[in-house]
């Protein structure tokens, strides 16, 4: 099998949620809603859309609920094929024919580089792409697709990222970027979570990764960081040291769905673009925005 083929993404999904209690409590953060669909939902589609056959899932505790979502429910099929609602049942069994799915349990959350690694033994020799399900990006050509297609021709590790404000460095892990070509950096360093003034550059990992299966020996000889986590970011950093890595500037619009204002303006975004809510759901931010800018006045 070719090296530049990239058939396997790996979706850490055991966090706590900490930042949507109490809301997550009882129910995973990745099967929140924006809109009609979970989070984790659009991440699995952009991977399929990428040319991605296999798709793991590393999750934890109470978190069934996202294995339920990808399985077939003969019981809601058969009643939704009995009440005449076509429609929503081939959107129902499309759901579960999307990839293959796996499922690891994570045992204790320790970090994201620990999560990868409980994939080794299913990703094997391959390279593999790495999805943050609270990443949405929403782009014309897929995100990820974006950064296999600078592994097929580079044959080296790819970072997607983004430009951040400068003030906002020290919420992501900062790639030290050299020039190679429009949009394209070759990775010298990286800096997790930087202060502003010591941030190499404004260029931020934004939870998209096409890795080799060199980064999972390097994963286990990484030393637990701050809370006793296994940092993916450590493990990047050696790598980079050993063979060619780069940063691809993703085309697209981001939308840090993990954190409570950017869900909600994800909500706004994609339910002002969808078919059948769009133009009704204009209007009603239309009218709410007049009949505040009136209270105002008052």
């Amino acid at each position: 099998m070719s090296r530049v083929t990239v058939r396997k993404a790996v979706i850490p999904a055991a966090g706590l949620g900490t930042r949507f209690l109490p809301a997550t409590k009882a129910s995973p953060k990745e099967m929140l809603p924006l809109v009609d669909k979970p989070l984790i939902q659009y991440a699995v589609e952009e991977a399929v859309a990428s040319g991605i056959e296999d798709i793991i899932v590393i999750t934890g505790r109470g978190k069934r609920a996202i294995e339920d979502h990808f399985d077939r429910s003969v019981e809601l099929e058969e009643n939704l094929k009995d009440t005449g609602k076509s429609q929503v049942l081939h959107q129902i069994r499309q759901i579960s024919n999307l990839a293959n799915f796996c499922y690891v349990r994570q045992s204790e959350a320790l970090g994201l580089g620990h999560a990868v690694l409980c994939a080794q033994h299913l990703i094997g020799d391959e390279p593999f792409a790495v999805i943050l399900g609270d990443e949405i990006i929403d782009a014309a050509v897929p995100a990820l697709a974006q950064l296999i297609h600078v592994y097929k021709k580079r044959h080296g590790a790819v970072l997607g990222v983004q430009e951040v404000a400068k003030a906002d460095v020290n919420r992501y892990g900062i790639v030290k970027p050299r020039y190679v070509a429009r949009s394209l950096h070759r990775v010298d360093d990286l800096v997790e979570k930087p202060a502003p003034a010591d941030a190499p550059s404004t260029l931020a990992v934004i939870g998209r990764y096409i890795l080799p299966p060199e980064i999972f020996p390097i994963l286990r000889k990484t030393a637990p960081g701050k809370n006793g986590e296994i940092q993916l970011t450590d493990a990047l950093k050696d790598l980079a040291k050993r063979s060619p890595m780069f940063a691809q500037e993703i085309k697209g619009h981001r939308h840090d769905a993990g954190d409570k204002m950017g869900f909600l303006i994800a909500t706004v975004e994609f339910a002002l673009k969808n078919p059948s809510l769009g133009a009704e759901f204009s209007d009603y931010l239309v009218s709410r925005a007049h009949a505040i800018s009136n209270d105002r006045r008052r």
